[in-house]
């Protein structure tokens, strides 16, 4: 015997939030594939100098995101099927995965906002120590051959950031130094030159600007999960009711 009254609308409510929660999984997976493979952040975290790779603190929160868009759809699939079926053992397997995926996302979501400033210091750092690199005096060895690998290795990793964020340098003195070395974009005019944002406050908007699109989409998801969660409980109860009539 089916559900009837309002324990019906539930049914009907709980299929229309799962079909959302599988809809969010889709975009969830497809933003953080996008986090993924976009061109700024591939090439900067594929960068490498002295043998040393770029931070890669921030691809730990995408594969976390990966996972859990995937996931998603298969729970939501899972509510679905079973709140049309009416089926307590599907509605309580669903409930169990949506409490676990609700826990692992609070803690996905605490470790983001520790690790918040990391992502972007990390960077910097990284940036930092290309420009120690490339502006360091060449040894006696470079000098009389008249090529340093180091250098030129520092300055190409350089040019992808100034490339990448279109930016200059971390100030106006190191954006002159950087221009007149040639491993800044170059520009048309002195205004220009003048006006050219640094490489810190690039990667400070570039990160930001992507950890807030993450921080948006996990609390949408929260608020959908807990909504599922109670509609799932009063629906199991509504049928274990209704099978005893």
């Amino acid at each position: 015997m089916g559900v009837e009254g309002c324990t019906k609308c539930i049914k009907y409510l709980l299929f229309v939030f799962n079909f959302i929660f599988w809809l969010a999984g889709g975009v969830i997976l497809g933003v953080s594939l996008w986090l993924r493979h976009d061109p700024q952040t591939s090439e900067l975290m594929g960068l490498q100098l002295d043998d040393k790779q770029a931070p890669s603190t921030f691809y730990i929160g995408v594969y976390i995101l990966i996972t859990v868009g995937a996931v998603m759809m298969f729970v939501g699939f899972l509510g679905c099927y079973g709140a049309i079926q009416e089926s307590q053992c599907l509605l309580g397997t669903f409930f169990a995965c949506l409490v676990i995926l609700f826990a692992c996302e609070v803690a996905a979501g605490i470790w983001g906002f520790i690790n918040k400033d990391q992502v972007t210091q990390e960077m910097k750092d990284f940036y930092d120590n290309a420009y120690t690199s490339a502006t360091l005096p060449s040894s006696i060895g470079a000098a009389i051959s008249g090529k340093d690998e180091k250098r030129e290795k520092a300055e190409g990793v350089l040019k992808v950031f100034h490339n990448t964020l279109q930016c200059c340098g971390t100030n106006k003195v190191t954006q002159g130094l950087m221009l007149a070395r040639g491993v800044c974009p170059k520009v048309e005019s002195l205004m220009e030159q003048f006006t050219q944002i640094s490489c810190h406050s690039r990667i400070d908007e570039l990160f930001t600007t992507k950890l807030y699109l993450i921080g948006i989409a996990a609390l949408v998801v929260a608020v959908i999960m807990i909504f599922e969660m109670i509609f799932s409980m009063i629906l199991c109860c509504g049928i274990r009711n209704s099978s005893v009539y």
